[in-house]
């Protein structure tokens, strides 16, 4: 079994700095997806309310017999415009989570999207300090968050997110914003660390360092995020290619590798892939 390092975050608490990411994957099929990430040694996997896979992934931990203790439950609050998020609001969806996923906490919650034209996400923040303060969440963190984002949370709050997941890869790398990571003490967690292998996967300067080191282009790609210290959560239903994504501890990438990978987000001009959290509110 694949030993993945962890990473501490700003409250102390340690989280793998390799996940399962369950986007897109139905709830019928996430029992039998969850499990085989975890048979190969995944601990940590990442859920979130708008995915509809919370019940799947629970059967998963619960028929996995892996302990409690061993495992990194991440799931998200999905604020979206059907509701008013009011403390009692947000409570009902954390609490519909938990029931969902079979669990009684968490060790990370996520405000999925700030969607700064709601002008709401300072209000729910609050009540993620509640959920944090009373234990039923390890950790409280953010998504999709822009530096405006941050900034406002630390003129209302004491409380720094842990985490911050936002789309990143070498076609998206978002240094300014990793940059405000770390000043502030925040892990960057990349979601669609792969770039959805759309075009990434396929470029040349990709495929010649995979060669050089007799990997795949995923497996070079994720290695990229861990030296840049990324944690991510790369997502497959094919068991191979679960397997595959997490055997990337056997090897290091050079400085010319490093470098030739980081080149690719200039000249991909910062190319998203997913929607952009200044004008996202579906």
């Amino acid at each position: 079994m694949n030993q993945v390092p962890t990473v501490k975050l700003n409250n102390g608490t340690l989280m793998p700095r390799l996940g399962y990411g369950v986007w897109q994957i139905p709830d019928a099929e996430a029992r039998q997806a969850v499990g085989t990430a975890l048979e190969a040694g995944y601990r940590s996997i990442d859920t979130a309310a708008v995915y509809g896979n919370e019940a799947g992934t629970g059967r998963a931990l619960a028929a996995s017999g892996v302990p409690r203790a061993e495992l990194f439950v991440t799931t998200k609050l999905w604020n979206g415009p059907s509701h008013t998020w009011d403390r009692d609001a947000v409570l009902r969806a954390f609490e519909d989570s938990l029931a969902k996923l079979g669990l009684d906490h968490v060790d990370l919650y996520l405000i999925h999207w700030p969607r700064p034209m709601r002008d709401d996400f300072l209000t729910i923040w609050k009540t993620f300090e509640e959920i944090a303060a009373d234990g039923r969440a390890k950790a409280v963190g953010v998504s999709n968050f822009r530096p405006r984002d941050l900034e406002r949370l630390g003129e209302v709050s004491a409380l720094v997110p842990a985490v911050n997941q936002i789309e990143l890869h070498p076609l998206f790398p978002q240094e300014e914003l990793r940059a405000l990571h770390a000043e502030l003490g925040i892990v960057t967690e990349a979601w669609s660390p792969l770039g959805q292998g759309k075009e990434l996967l396929t470029l040349p300067a990709v495929a010649e360092i995979a060669a050089r080191h007799s990997r795949t282009a995923a497996q070079v790609v994720l290695r990229w995020h861990l030296q840049r210290d990324n944690v991510v959560i790369p997502k497959s239903v094919t068991p191979s290619r679960i397997r595959e994504n997490l055997d990337v501890f056997g090897f290091e990438l050079d400085a010319a590798d490093l470098a030739a990978l980081d080149a690719l987000g200039a000249t991909a001009a910062g190319r998203r892939i997913g929607p952009d959290p200044a004008a996202f509110d579906v």
